[in-house]
């Protein structure tokens, strides 16, 4: 007998912590895990929005939790993790969403922006995966761990580079992280956007005007068209895939 297809969606039991969910990306990605019956941790650093959210997905049937979190500051993150999995278990889904553009010449950056821009960018998704990580090892739970990456690590203009060097970096940590917790069923995996509508594409367009006049087809992404790509690479049937990241840009830069 032909074995039927294999996938499930169903994340019920499970808890997830997203980071950068007070608006853009971060926010759908929260909607989207609660929606498949995950136990949500959505932190960020505005505090009523976090609420505003929170309230939408508990009136919705969801287990939300509320984590009041600026990513730059690293013994926050580590009690931020506790704190989660305190309150609503281990964290078998990170979501390392938060992130910070630039939109400066390498040499007009000042030193406090460039270190910013990699404890945001880079240094706090390494803290939590691997802190993730040790109590998934400690609670013998398998894990996904999705790094929000971007399509400039591929292709980028004048005026991005140090995002652009970051957001490589994250493609490149994700393949170590996953090659070294391979062993402990935790996968890591990464996804690449192009130009989807959130706050910081917001701030380009104001100061570029119409970038999609250079684009294929013309438009920006919705947040609604990663969906797919994150249910599939948090579903518990996505077990065999680790150590890739997974570009959605509508054929933006693509080269």
């Amino acid at each position: 007998m032909t074995e039927a297809p294999k996938f499930s969606t169903d994340l019920t039991g499970q808890t997830a912590l997203v980071t950068g969910t007070t608006s853009g990306l971060g926010r759908r990605f929260a909607e989207v895990l609660a929606a498949c019956g995950a136990n949500v941790a959505v932190a960020g650093r505005r505090v009523d929005r976090l609420e505003e959210l929170a309230d939408r997905l508990r009136n919705a049937g969801a287990n939300v939790l509320t984590v009041p979190l600026d990513v730059t500051d690293t013994d926050a993150l580590f009690t931020s993790v506790k704190r989660v999995q305190d309150e609503l278990g281990p964290i078998q889904i990170l979501v390392n969403n938060a992130g910070k553009p630039d939109a400066k010449l390498a040499l007009r950056m000042d030193p406090k922006f460039v270190d910013e821009m990699v404890a945001t960018n880079l240094t706090s998704l390494f803290h939590l995966a691997s802190e993730v990580t040790r109590r998934l090892i400690e609670a013998e739970l398998p894990g996904r761990i999705v790094n929000i990456a971007s399509g400039a690590a591929y292709s980028a203009g004048i005026g991005t580079s140090w995002y652009a060097i970051t957001k490589s970096a994250v493609v490149r940590m994700t393949e170590m992280l996953a090659l070294e917790f391979a062993r402990y069923d935790v996968n890591v995996n990464c996804i690449a956007p192009g130009a989807f509508e959130s706050e910081m594409m917001d701030g380009m367009l104001e100061r570029m005007g119409d970038i999609t006049r250079e684009f294929p087809r013309k438009r920006i992404g919705k947040p609604s068209q990663l969906d797919s790509t994150l249910l599939y690479l948090v579903s518990p049937d996505s077990d065999f895939v680790t150590g890739a990241t997974i570009r959605v840009h509508d054929g933006q830069g693509a080269r």
